[in-house]
């Protein structure tokens, strides 16, 4: 840079995390700074010399603040070649200095939407014009322009310049993650926009846009994946609900795995289930045990006594703050827990949990304080080869006007508050589905089975002699009768699964055979 062309930073972000000490260091380096409205502001008020860009385009700020960076002469100092004879002369000719580095960082734009209650025109106020054509510009022309877009960038980009000035390896860099930016920031604000579309005749046209842009960004870089030869991050949402694994933290132990946080989400699902203190025993994805109880310490014992022996390894949830009592049932010798969510942790429990098992400086305990809220209805995604399968999550409250006895008894009371426990569980137990539950605990589990028969078979060898009495729950309806006289075998007193199969008839034939009272729910729950 000659004497006559002073180094210039172009500086105008709306997050100012970390400003000031950049911007200072800038200045330390020889820069003059050029800013805009409240970054303009904020550096004066810090006591750093700012020339407003107004002043520099000789042009006013106009239509409150929404013009004032859209200017030849700054595009031309973003965009100028000065090694170029054409551009060169042009940049002479209209007083045009180009800048070395542009600094600028977008209007809160999804942290707004975020919010409840935004209105459509406080959504649109904040669609930043200005921003993304400064960084669009500055990262095309990276050749010449440095580009910062993010305050985590802030001390390599110092750093460097303290050294000499920005490779080019460093401007492609940083060039590469303006224009992720821009691109995220373009995919949320066209996909509000497909929200307010109105309905079509179609019913489905305005839950799922014809095309569909999705952003995440990388949380962290796992181990490995679901084996140890396959290599794993961890992606989340923007603004995550509080109610999910993404909103969560970590308080203790070792970094969770790929596997822990598909048994976490599920444990998560389930336990969210239930007002009455509840516990979620997870293995491999499905439920092993759970039960709701006075307390949640008994809530946990009937959930871990469910199945013992699958439960070691496991992944735990609860729906209260872990207190002592339960710590104690955690801490019982013989047990081994991979990971446990709750609300929130007991300082007690917490030193408990951290300091007297085994498995103390490795289970994982993590927080998630939103997760007794209510949950939003939201979009599932699957990955298939060449494409996405996306569908509405299967988390809306089942229609109990709906459920019809269909059999000569009726449930009893406690079997009705059973059939409702068990079937707020099997929705989540991967198909084919069968669960056995009595007293609020699941008491066996057939999960994943090919033929619904054997998924019964399953469960009621995992209940053995506590499935007299028990009730059964089964994902989606019974294909024919030897389902059923599975269960009466096991001395099942009552069922409830959704209807619909052509053999209806026959199965509650079955049941009223063997003095059993049967629920159609009318809503399948197929989990694959």
């Amino acid at each position: 840079m000659s004497s006559t062309n002073p180094r210039r930073a172009l500086v105008s972000v709306s997050d100012k995390t970390g400003l000031v000490p950049f911007v200072t260091g800038l200045v330390e380096l020889g820069f003059q700074i050029l800013s805009t409205g409240g970054t303009s502001r904020t550096l004066k008020e810090a006591g750093i010399a700012v020339m407003d860009v107004s002043e520099y385009t000789e042009f006013p700020e106009i239509m409150a603040g929404r013009v004032k960076t859209l200017h030849p002469r700054i595009h031309g100092a973003i965009l100028g070649r000065p090694d170029l004879a054409d551009d060169a002369a042009a940049m002479a000719e209209h007083g045009i200095i180009p800048f070395e580095l542009v600094v600028c960082n977008l209007y809160p734009f999804e942290q707004t939407i975020a919010r409840e209650g935004v209105t459509v025109a406080e959504a649109i106020e904040q669609i930043d014009i200005g921003g993304p054509s400064m960084i669009r510009s500055a990262a095309k022309n990276h050749a010449y322009v440095g580009v910062v877009t993010s305050a985590t960038q802030y001390d390599h980009v110092l750093a460097a310049l303290r050294s000499g000035k920005l490779s080019l390896d460093d401007r492609r860099h940083l060039a590469g993650a303006a224009f992720e930016m821009t691109a995220r920031y373009d995919r949320a604000i066209s996909n509000y926009f497909a929200g307010l579309r109105e309905s079509s005749t179609e019913a489905d046209d305005s839950t799922f846009p014809q095309r569909l842009e999705l952003s995440f960004e990388r949380d962290s870089v796992l181990r490995y994946g679901e084996n140890p030869h396959q290599s794993a991050a961890f992606y989340v949402e923007s603004s995550p609900g509080p109610a999910t694994i993404a909103a969560a933290e970590q308080k203790h132990g070792k970094e969770l795995s790929y596997n822990n946080l598909l048994d976490l989400d599920a444990a998560l699902a389930i336990v969210r289930e239930f007002d009455e203190p509840a516990s979620v025993v997870i293995k491999h994805n499905n439920p092993c045990g759970c039960a709701i109880g006075a307390t949640l310490s008994e809530a946990f014992t009937k959930a871990y006594d469910g199945d013992p022996i699958s439960a070691f390894g496991s992944i735990l949830s609860f729906n209260r703050s872990v207190d002592v009592k339960t710590a104690e049932r955690l801490c019982e010798p013989g047990r081994f827990i991979e990971a446990i969510i709750a609300p929130a942790f007991d300082d007690d429990a917490f030193e408990m949990l951290t300091t007297r098992p085994k498995w103390k400086n490795n289970v994982r305990l993590m927080s998630c304080p939103g997760m007794v809220g209510a949950g939003e209805t939201s979009l599932d995604f699957r990955r298939v080869a060449g494409g996405l399968l996306v569908q509405q999550r299967d988390d809306q409250p089942d229609p109990l006007d709906d459920w019809k006895v269909v059999t000569k008894r009726q449930p009893t009371d406690q079997e009705r508050i059973d059939l409702a426990f068990g079937w707020k569980v099997c929705k989540h137990v991967k198909s084919n589905a069968i669960l056995l539950a009595k007293d609020g605990a699941v008491l066996g589990v057939g999960a994943g089975q090919m033929s619904r028969l054997d998924s019964s078979f399953i469960a009621a060898h995992k209940a053995g002699e506590r499935s007299q009495g028990a009730v059964v729950a089964s994902d989606a309806f019974f294909p024919f009768r030897d389902g059923v006289d599975e269960a009466a075998k096991a001395g099942v007193r009552a069922v409830i699964q959704p209807g619909g199969s052509k053999q209806d008839e026959q199965v509650i034939e079955a049941c009223n055979e063997h003095d059993m009272a049967m629920i159609f729910t009318g809503r399948r729950h197929f989990k694959h």
